[in-house]
């Protein structure tokens, strides 16, 4: 080898060296992105985000119904005449409370007062028939018993007699109509209660024919409230009844009508009715048409807020025990589906689709996808993903509702 081969193999080329330089680097940081470098322990020393946690439980859950109802006053009379006139006077206005027995109307009497005369008149003819019909009987038995004239005479006098007598009835019980009629040209208040209103005026005519009403009567100190019950919510109704025996009243499970639970009524301007109420009748026959069946529940109204016509919604209260409860806010909606971020042994979180039955204010009953003793995130889902590291923090919700209303 001569001396200038040496020197090459000894020293080499600067752009060599920073070749090799390069070339080893390069290396270097591939073998660390294969994880060959790893420290197995460095993932126990990953930073976990400190979040509120969950343990599912089972609790007691009261589900809620709601129906549109109707209410009406328990005695709602339509006033109507009995007999036809002319309006003469209106002691009462629209929105009275009258009692029963009190003067609401007067129809016109005179016509009614000569019928009563004319029918008097013709009751006292009769009786001046009957009398001379018992004049002549008592004329004519003596010269019959003493064979003057023949018995035949005394059966003729005994039969005009007897007729007399008959259309002397006749005419009392057209006098008696006649004053019946002329009572009814006033009317009066069949029931304590409010009136309602009074479409017809003084000079009227009115009529027991007339299409409606000269006003209706309505005593509110206790309501009704109908409402409509599908034939599936029916069923489920019916059937927890019988499980629970009738538990809130202790009635006779025999039979449905006999089924009274407690109802609450919301009003129309969405306040809570101060009174509970009870269902106490349902309909026989469910409607063919629209599948629904109607009850009633009844309510004091002891303060007159109520009146007939006005609508509310009806709650109806179903308890059931043993369901999953958890907090609105640990769910998220993807699309139509609803998942929570449940926490694994390793304290890792990953997401679990679960089914939701029903709502409160603040907690979803969940029929599929946990379980009793699941942990779930329920604050910082957004800062979380698939697989993150969760140092948890429990949870007491034992205080909140755990009323329910379906979905």
């Amino acid at each position: 080898m001569n001396n200038a081969g040496y020197f090459h193999s000894r020293f080499l080329n600067p752009l060599s060296v920073l070749a090799i330089f390069v070339f080893g680097l390069t290396t270097l940081c591939s073998l660390d992105s294969c994880g060959i470098f790893d420290n197995p322990k460095s993932k126990q020393h990953e930073n976990a985000l400190s979040l509120p946690v969950f343990r599912v439980d089972t609790a007691t859950a009261v589900l809620t119904k709601d129906y549109l109802g109707t209410i009406e006053g328990k005695v709602n009379v339509e006033i109507r005449p009995q007999v036809e006139g002319q309006l003469e006077d209106i002691y009462v206005d629209e929105g009275d409370f009258v009692k029963k027995g009190q003067k609401l109307f007067k129809i016109n009497t005179q016509p009614y007062q000569e019928l009563l005369n004319n029918a008097k008149a013709n009751e006292n003819v009769e009786k001046a028939k009957l009398e001379n019909a018992r004049i002549e009987l008592e004329r004519i038995r003596p010269l019959v018993e003493n064979e003057v004239i023949s018995e035949v005479r005394l059966r003729k006098a005994q039969s005009d007699y007897d007729i007399a007598k008959a259309s002397l009835a006749q005419a009392s019980a057209a006098v008696a109509s006649a004053d019946i009629n002329l009572s009814y040209t006033t009317i009066t208040a069949p029931v304590s209660g409010y009136i309602g209103r009074i479409p017809k005026r003084i000079g009227n005519l009115v009529s027991s024919k007339d299409n409606e009403p000269i006003t209706v009567l309505t005593d509110v100190h206790e309501v009704y409230v109908y409402f409509s019950m599908s034939e599936s919510d029916f069923f489920h109704f019916s059937k927890i009844r019988k499980n629970e025996g009738d538990s809130l009243l202790g009635g006779d499970t025999t039979h449905l009508t006999k089924f009274k639970p407690l109802v609450s009524l919301i009003l129309a301007d969405g306040t809570d009715y101060s009174h509970k109420g009870v269902v106490d009748a349902v309909a026989g026959q469910i409607n063919k048409n629209t599948g629904a069946i109607v009850l009633r529940a009844s309510f004091p109204n002891d303060e007159n807020i109520l009146r007939s016509g006005n609508t509310g919604t009806l709650k109806m209260e179903e308890t059931e025990e043993g369901r999953i409860l958890i907090p609105k806010e640990a769910t998220m909606q993807v699309q139509d589906r609803t998942f929570v971020m449940k926490m694994d042994t390793g304290n890792r979180a990953s997401r679990q689709l679960i089914k939701i039955s029903g709502a409160t204010q603040n907690r979803y009953i969940v029929t599929e996808g946990l379980q009793k003793g699941d942990v779930i995130i329920t604050e910082g889902l957004d800062k979380i993903s698939e697989d993150t590291k969760i140092s948890p923090i429990f949870q007491d919700m034992t205080s909140d509702s755990l009323s329910a209303s379906e979905l």
